[in-house]
């Protein structure tokens, strides 16, 4: 009988053991984990002088500050006004003269995220119409003939088209090759530069069957 509670007892002592361990292993992963601002607790919020650049444009009051309170009970000023995501935006304007016209806008668009002044984030770049479209290529003369051939060899030139029963104007192929293709393309920014390719160009493609007054709308976001 002594023999079978002495082993129970020397099992419990074992299980406090171990769970000791873990809790002390715990304990410091915690405190290494919440060592970031960016983790710390949201301890209360008030507000607190402006700052020059505000004052000289003539806004009042005070500005809104969050303090973060650490492990070691420090409080620390946090302004959320400075970690908002920024978001800029631009139009290109580019003449297209005929179907299957392409265009390099690649240039263009760097010259909107540079404007940015954003250095990491996203460009989005989208046409606006229903009969031209966006995308990457290697822009070089053979794929500038390949694309629209391509294109309107599986989706040719014709009045067969829904499109032309209820309008009548001969572009029905336009709207579909403008649609498969897509409006719109979003490329990631790093170091206030698109990330692209070294044989990866951005290309606008005219799929309508006249003259026109392209706008291409770039929107970056980011910090």
């Amino acid at each position: 009988m002594l023999l079978i509670i002495f082993q129970q007892i020397h099992t419990m002592m074992w299980h406090c053991l171990l769970m000791y361990i873990v809790f002390e292993d715990l304990k410091s992963h915690l405190s290494d984990t919440f060592k970031s601002p960016i983790e710390m607790t949201r301890h209360r919020t008030k507000r607190g002088p402006l700052e020059a650049s505000e004052r000289a444009e003539g806004k009042s009051g005070k500005r809104r500050y969050t303090f973060w309170i650490a492990p070691n009970n420090n409080l620390r000023r946090h302004n959320p006004e400075k970690e908002i995501m920024m978001t800029h935006q631009d139009t290109i304007e580019i003449s297209t003269k005929s179907q299957g016209q392409m265009h390099d806008i690649t240039s263009k668009v760097k010259a909107v995220i540079q404007a940015s002044k954003i250095r990491v984030g996203t460009a989005h770049i989208f046409n606006v119409g229903s009969t031209a479209c966006v995308g990457t290529i290697e822009y070089e003369s053979g794929l500038e003939a390949d694309l629209p051939r391509e294109l309107n060899r599986l989706l040719p030139p014709g009045l067969h088209y829904g499109h032309e029963a209820a309008w009548h104007d001969g572009n029905g192929h336009s709207h579909l090759q403008a649609t498969m293709m897509g409006p719109d393309l979003t490329v990631p920014v790093q170091d206030g530069k698109p990330i692209l390719g070294t044989w990866q160009q951005i290309f606008h493609l005219e799929c309508d069957i006249k003259p026109r007054q392209r706008k291409i709308v770039v929107t970056v976001i980011g910090e």
